[in-house]
């Protein structure tokens, strides 16, 4: 399992609250017509709603999270997790937003899960090369006593 995983779900936990508080600031503001009717105020009136600039600070957060994973790992073993955001934010918005949580979406939801396993039991070249480095290095100061 990649040691960098625990960055990789904070990243994906991240991206997935982001989402949760967007959509909580959106419908705090309701109908867009009560808004300014210039498009710059509309657009700050939108962005600095509370839940949707944290939604927004909080996209930052895992984004640099997320460029803090892909300068460790390999982009085709890192990226396939952000997928997990989507089953986050699904459950999430079935039990919070009462959002309809159908079967196809259930199987979908299944599906991402289970390709994200398959992706994590490959490891990355990158975690292999790391601990082949490691097992070098200990096996050098082993034959070095």
């Amino acid at each position: 399992m990649s040691t960098y995983l625990p960055f990789i779900l904070f990243t994906v936990l991240t991206n997935a609250a982001a989402q949760i508080m967007l959509k909580y600031g959106m419908t705090q503001i309701g109908d867009f017509s009560t808004l300014h009717s210039n498009l710059i105020v509309k657009l700050l009136q939108v962005v600095f709603t509370p839940f949707v600039f944290l939604g927004l600070c909080t996209f930052v957060i895992s984004m640099a999270s997320h460029l803090y994973v892909l300068s460790k790992v390999e982009l085709s073993y890192a990226y396939p997790f952000l997928s997990l955001a989507y089953v986050v934010v699904a459950v999430y918005a079935f039990f919070i937003f009462h959002e309809d949580l159908n079967a196809m979406r259930v199987f979908g939801i299944a599906l991402i899960c289970v390709g994200t396993a398959f992706i994590a039991q490959g490891g990355s070249n990158q975690d292999r090369a790391d601990t082949d480095a490691k097992v070098q290095q200990v096996a050098l100061k082993e034959t070095s006593k």
